[in-house]
């Protein structure tokens, strides 16, 4: 055994000699039908996203290794917050999601843009355009405000459940000293705004004691909505000494250009974003 390199000699002289065994010899145990030795995601797991049905990564790590091969094309049709495609992105799978929800669809973008820097994929049946975002505002009005927030990165008021919002539809965290974290309100307008919609949000924003509000409309503001609008006032970050307009009027034509909120440090780990992934980048599907 010495001659064949199976012996291990402990450095300290007074323990026992061991035997050294190597992997590809042994049978192994078989994976059994319990799986319990991955943990469930709890409140303080890193990759932790908010999404009631969320599963752990390593777990659908394990049943797509286990289930296809490197190259092979991995479907979820009800994809929710992304798990299954970042496991099939991390382990070198193409892949095809689909849910019904902007909310999952946004953040499953984000979640990916996060995790693998540089990576491209293609969404189907999202508003690419002013007039399909006017078509989506008119044929579901929830879905379209879902699909707002996603675009300016904010949280869904109480997790986009429908219902009594007080004035809130969405939330954008931010870190003016990128330690203490703060928040922008955000109220979505698909159809008719006026000046009582600016004094509304004005009113949200004194009650919630929050630094900003934000507006996001379909209908350019009149003359007298960015009036008012610009009454609020400033609000100006001790850290930076810079100041930004505390209640600020988004349209959508603004948004498919690019435009986003002016607010400072906005902190996309509020969000519970997953752990960085190294690479990757799916290119051509099918």
């Amino acid at each position: 055994m010495e001659s064949e390199g199976r012996v291990h000699f402990p450095a300290d002289k007074t323990k026992r000699l061991q035997r050294k065994r190597f992997l590809d010899e042994l049978e192994g145990e078989t994976v059994d039908t319990l799986w319990d030795d991955i943990p469930p995601i709890n409140s303080q797991a890193q990759e932790r996203l908010g999404y009631p049905t969320q599963k752990p990564l390593a777990l659908l790590e394990r049943i797509i290794a286990a289930s296809s091969n490197e190259g092979d094309v991995v479907l979820d049709p009800f994809c929710g917050c992304g798990t299954a495609v970042h496991a099939a992105q991390k382990l070198g799978r193409q892949w095809l999601g689909i849910d019904v929800t902007h909310l999952a669809i946004g953040l499953i973008e984000k979640r990916m843009k996060d995790a693998f820097p540089g990576i491209r994929f293609h969404v189907e049946g999202r508003p690419q355009d002013l007039g399909s975002a006017m078509d989506l505002a008119a044929r579901d009005k929830h879905q379209f405000e879902l699909w707002a927030l996603s675009v300016v990165e904010a949280q869904p008021w109480k997790g986009g459940r429908k219902g009594a919002d007080g004035g809130i539809d969405g939330i954008i965290y931010f870190k003016p000293d990128g330690k203490r974290t703060d928040r922008a309100i955000v109220e979505v307008k698909g159809g008719g705004v006026g000046v009582k919609d600016v004094g509304r949000l004005a009113q949200v924003i004194e009650r919630e004691k929050a630094p900003f509000g934000i507006l996001i409309t379909a209908q350019n503001p009149t003359r007298a909505m960015e009036k008012d609008a610009a009454a609020v006032g400033l609000w100006e970050n001790e850290y930076t000494g810079r100041k930004h307009p505390r209640l600020q009027i988004l349209t959508l034509a603004e948004l498919f250009q690019g435009t986003r909120p002016e607010i400072p440090w906005v902190d996309a780990t509020v969000m519970k974003r997953a752990k960085r992934e190294e690479t990757g980048k799916q290119g051509t599907l099918l």
